[in-house]
C-alpha cells in the first residue's frame, strides 16, 4: 500500500517537475516552462480517482496557442465514446484518446475558458474503456487567477 501511494505521488508530481512556480491560488497553481516556452494553470481532480487526474489550461506563445484545455482523465475512455465537460451550467463535448481529452477547436477552448471564469465547479464524464461510466470533478476556486498568472508570465517572455 505504501509503495502504491509513493508511486501515485510521483506520477502526480511528474507534470509539475522542473517548472518555475508562478503561484498557488486556492485549488489551482500556475507554472512556466522555459524551453519550449509554455505557461499553464493546473489542478488535480478532487477525491481519490483510480489514477491521477488533472486539468491544465496552457499558453504556448511560439505555437500561437493561448488558453488550450487539456485533461488527463482518471480512466481511459472507451473508443468512440463522447466525453462531456460541464462547467457551471455550460456543457461541452470533448475529443478524447486514452486518458487524454481536449476541446475540439480553439473556439470551444475560448468558450470553456470564459465559462471557467464564472463557475464554481467543473466535471468531466465518459464511458470507461473497461466498462462503466466515470466522472472527474474539480473545484474552480483560484482558476481565474492561475490562468491570468500563466498568461502574464508568457506575455513577459522572460
Amino acid at each position: 500500500m505504501i509503495r502504491f501511494l509513493a508511486l501515485a505521488a510521483l506520477a502526480l508530481a511528474a507534470p509539475l517537475a522542473a517548472r518555475d512556480s508562478l503561484g498557488v491560488y486556492d485549488g489551482w497553481a500556475a507554472f512556466k516552462d522555459a524551453k519550449p516556452l509554455r505557461c499553464y494553470a493546473i489542478a488535480k481532480a478532487q477525491g481519490t480517482p483510480p489514477a491521477p487526474a488533472y486539468a491544465t489550461i496552457s499558453n504556448w506563445p511560439e505555437r500561437k496557442v493561448r488558453g488550450a484545455l487539456h485533461l488527463v482523465l482518471s480512466r481511459a475512455v472507451a473508443d468512440k465514446s463522447s466525453v462531456r465537460l460541464v462547467v457551471g451550467n455550460e456543457r461541452f463535448t470533448l475529443i478524447a484518446k486514452g486518458r487524454n481529452a481536449w476541446a475540439k477547436d480553439p473556439r470551444d477552448d475560448a468558450a470553456i475558458i470564459a465559462a471557467l471564469r464564472s463557475a464554481a465547479r467543473m466535471s468531466v464524464s465518459a464511458s470507461g474503456a473497461k466498462g462503466g461510466t466515470f466522472t472527474d470533478r474539480y473545484s474552480l476556486g483560484g482558476v481565474a487567477t492561475a490562468m491570468d498568472a500563466a498568461t502574464v508570465a508568457c506575455a513577459k517572455r522572460s
